[in-house]
């Protein structure tokens, strides 16, 4: 029972962490990855989940399963070395110490929502997460960043909104409880399912709800959109897998149209990916490719509960490959500007996008063909050349990510990058390879994908898309201006809620103020805030949950 109690610690630590940055200020910096400690720690002392229902019903912190253990454990991972980058490409930056503020608020909502196994606590943990999000995109100021940041944070606020209605109906349906165990045994009604797949599809990325990510990605700071796509995105995911019944007959239903929007919506990515001219853009398109495939594993899941903890398995096995692979690659998009790396750094860098491909021997090649043995055992193996499709279009992607990136790097000082940069970036890029060796769970796949048919079914589609991007290169083929103005129609949506935002359509009050006066009523004001907010927020904290505890 005495070790229960280190669960708090997991989202407590980048909280003291904060405090630290604010007393020793940027001396603090190198040190911040030291906050993910206590997550990694979990992993492996294994403590038992800590009951703490006298706050409300059904709270409660940690899991017991090996699954949510790795899923704790690569979040972890990443999101420290990612900070360790950081402190070394922002220590120049004049407002870093603002960044870190965000940084460490989002990543103790996202170790929170993890290790949460009540509604409240995940929501919780989903919302200091998804808004301090916020601060990371918009960082870098400038039209675009601030562009990208009012986009992401009017779409993050409605998820809120949509995510919240959809728990309070679940939990209604449950009797007031807020524990995902006794959600398991209630029956869904599609307005909860809606509700719950809006809020959480929004966060994941998942077409059509992904108008945010192409524009956060590139904005964002190296590091930040490392953990915005290795460890952000897989909240969704994760928040539809714990809140939603394994075995429920709307779920079943509704299976077969998910199947076909995550299959239309890696397909998709692909084709606007792919008329991208910047490596961070094209690396974006590629997380709403891949969240497409997440969103089919759900669906074969939902479709066929017999095999629901096989697909469990393979949810957690795709979260955490594509987790530190992304992130590697994010990194060295960072890394590509900060100087030039010799040949074997390139092909370090090969590595991560290598195994996004499926190649053979890597976390990737693992993944693929234990995604492809549960498609062949399901009611959808008919559309297995789709998979093979798809697998094609990743691979295609990614190679133009590598091209762009390499052309990034042409422009780079001549001098290496930093080595406090490059050693967090080797560790992600090497996991790839070294995963499957370590974790029994890769391994099996891994090894069942040695025979000689197993290789070739990986291999077709990387080849075709080596044939098909030399070609491309031989040829001189650039994208052609047709296909770069469909690609900003198909924008369009995202584009134009942008500019809503910028410019609202409302009369303009054309005033003239007394700059000094104006000055003095901001001071007022300010001081104003200061004296009252803490109060103010304690009162309406105490009226929401006497509300709350009378309905």
């Amino acid at each position: 029972m005495t070790a229960a109690w280190l669960w708090p610690l997991v989202p407590l630590a980048p909280l003291l962490a904060g405090v630290a940055l604010l007393v020793w200020r940027a001396r603090a910096t190198p040190w911040l990855a030291l906050a993910c400690l206590p997550a990694l720690a979990m992993v492996f002392l294994q403590p038992p989940p800590l009951d703490l229902a006298w706050l409300w019903e059904g709270e409660r912190w940690g899991h017991g399963d090996e699954l949510s253990r790795a899923w704790l454990g690569f979040t972890a991972l990443l999101w420290g070395c990612a900070s360790v980058f950081g402190a070394s490409s922002l220590a120049a930056d004049a407002r870093q110490l603002r960044f870190w503020c965000f940084w460490l608020l989002a990543l103790a909502g996202n170790l929170l929502l993890i290790i949460a196994s009540d509604a409240l606590s995940f929501y919780l943990g989903f919302s200091a997460m998804s808004l301090s999000a916020y601060g990371l995109v918009a960082h870098l100021g400038g039209p675009e960043p601030r562009r990208a940041g009012r986009l992401y944070l009017q779409l993050a606020v409605l998820g809120e909104l949509l995510l919240l209605a959809g728990l309070l109906l679940r939990s209604h349906a449950a009797g007031g409880d807020f524990s995902f165990a006794a959600w398991e045994r209630v029956p869904l009604d599609g307005t909860t399912l809606f509700l719950l797949f809006l809020g959480l599809g929004l966060k994941a990325g998942f077409w059509p709800l992904h108008l945010w990510l192409p524009l956060a990605h590139p904005a964002a700071p190296a590091p930040a959109s490392a953990v915005l796509s290795g460890a952000m995105l897989k909240a969704g995911v994760l928040g539809l897998w714990r809140c939603l019944p394994e075995a429920d007959p709307l779920l079943a239903a509704w299976s077969a149209p998910l199947l076909v929007t995550g299959m239309f919506g890696a397909l998709y990515a692909v084709l606007l990916g792919l008329c991208s001219s910047r490596a961070k853009a094209t690396l974006a398109w590629s997380s709403v490719s891949q969240m497409g495939w997440f969103l089919m594993v759900l669906a074969l899941a939902w479709r066929h509960p017999a095999q629901a903890s096989a697909l469990a398995t393979l949810l957690v096995l795709y979260g955490v490959h594509h987790g530190l692979a992304k992130g590697a690659l994010f990194l060295a998009a960072g890394l590509c500007h900060e100087g030039r790396l010799r040949w074997p750094g390139w092909l370090l860098l090969s590595v991560p996008a290598l195994a996004l491909m499926g190649l053979p021997l890597s976390s990737g090649g693992a993944v693929k063909t234990a995604l492809k043995d549960a498609w062949s055992a399901s009611a959808y193996s008919i559309w297995q050349p789709w998979l093979s499709l798809g697998s094609a279009g990743t691979a295609l992607l990614l190679l133009r990510a590598l091209w762009l990136l390499r052309r990034d790097a042409a422009h780079a000082p001549a001098r290496p990058p930093p080595l406090a940069q490059r050693l967090p970036w080797a560790l992600l890029s090497s996991l790839p390879l070294l995963l499957p060796w370590l974790w029994p769970q890769l391994r099996l796949p891994l090894l069942a994908s040695l025979s000689l048919d197993g290789v070739w079914k990986l291999l077709w589609p990387l080849l075709l898309a080596a044939t098909l991007a030399t070609l491309a290169v031989r040829v001189g083929w650039s994208v052609p201006p047709p296909l770069r103005e469909r690609r900003s129609r198909a924008l369009g949506l995202s584009l134009r809620i942008a500019r809503l935002l910028r410019r609202p359509p409302l009369p303009e009050l054309r005033l003239r103020p007394d700059p000094a006066r104006w000055r003095r009523g901001e001071r007022r004001w300010s001081r104003l805030c200061a004296r009252r907010a803490l109060p103010f927020s304690a009162w309406l904290l105490a009226a929401l949950l006497w509300l709350g505890w009378l309905w």
